[in-house]
């Protein structure tokens, strides 16, 4: 069964870049003239590697989230890092700065980081939940925020932060591609230094502290590598739902393992979710592509319950 799926996704991935409403024949791409070749290499190739990343990085962010609040339902946007990328992004379509949209959203992304760890320091040790309630209050007030920019703005204004409120995977060249590569590098670094942690942490807080860990230092190490990954990831596509809840999920039931095992796994199956998203919302025949963050709501949220029946039985 696990051969199965990975050799499925592996075939999906090599695929994936050659489908969409424009066929390309294989004997066009190596020619550098031709318009196959441009829409191949500065259009689908960088999307399917874009959605690989950042599904890789809401799975994984999912995964430290669940294990640091002890709350299978947590996802790497509870503490409010989304809303507040989305809403400078807002603020940026409005003053006319459309094009610097994806460094408004990170600053909104980081800013979000850092009043939450400011906040975060007046807490106790295992006070996880209070981190949890402030983030919770910080996504409805950015809710709110977000309501006066839809009110103020015009109706094409009100179009684009729509827009980027659904989630998007449209990008030209691989400059963005770089950047995110990174970010995952940095959290996978961050996440594999603290992985014996991680590992005792998922036992209990009180058995990781008698070993000597030092809990909240260790919680707010990751969750803070984990905001600013998502933040990076948000910033280039906007908030896309349910990688990060679904994903560990459906790799811990498949694999029977502790989550510390399944950290490369999380952040390979992630990507392909995203990926086959992606390819299903470019080949629906359509006028234009359906919003992948749409899209996986429609596939995650009934498999999600059916998981859920499943597990129960």
């Amino acid at each position: 069964m696990k051969k199965v799926i990975l050799l499925f996704s592996l075939l999906l991935l090599a695929i994936a870049p050659f489908f969409g409403q424009i066929a390309l024949p294989l004997s066009q791409l190596l020619d550098a003239g031709t318009m196959e070749h441009k829409v191949f290499f500065d259009l689908r190739l960088p999307r399917v590697l874009l959605a690989f990343l950042v599904g890789g990085i809401l799975a994984l962010g999912g995964l430290i989230f669940q294990t640091v609040f002890r709350n299978p339902m947590s996802t790497p946007f509870t503490l409010g890092v989304a809303s507040g990328a989305t809403l400078f992004t807002a603020i940026a379509i409005i003053l006319g700065f459309s094009a610097l949209s994806p460094l408004f959203a990170f600053v909104g992304a980081i800013l979000t980081v850092i009043i939450l760890f400011s906040i975060a320091t007046k807490f106790d040790a295992y006070d996880t939940s209070s981190l949890l309630l402030v983030g919770i209050a910080l996504s409805f007030f950015y809710a709110a925020a977000l309501m006066v920019m839809f009110y103020v703005s015009t109706l094409q204004e009100s179009y684009e932060i729509m827009r980027f409120t659904m989630g998007s995977l449209d990008i030209v060249g691989f400059k963005n591609i770089i950047i995110l590569a990174l970010t995952s590098v940095f959290l996978l670094f961050i996440i594999h230094k603290y992985h014996y942690e991680l590992k005792l942490l998922l036992t209990s807080y009180e058995f990781a502290y008698l070993k000597g860990i030092d809990v909240k230092k260790t919680n707010y190490i990751l969750l803070f590598a984990v905001s600013v990954a998502v933040g990076v990831a948000v910033s280039f596509t906007g908030p896309i739902g349910f990688v990060g809840l679904i994903i560990p999920h459906i790799l811990k039931t498949i694999y029977k393992q502790s989550a510390d095992k399944l950290i490369l796994p999380i952040l390979f199956y992630g990507g392909v979710f995203l990926v086959l998203s992606d390819l299903v919302a470019r080949n629906l025949g359509t006028m234009s592509d359906i919003p992948i963050g749409v899209l996986t709501s429609f596939l995650g949220a009934p498999f999600f319950i059916y998981l859920l029946i499943k597990g129960r039985r």
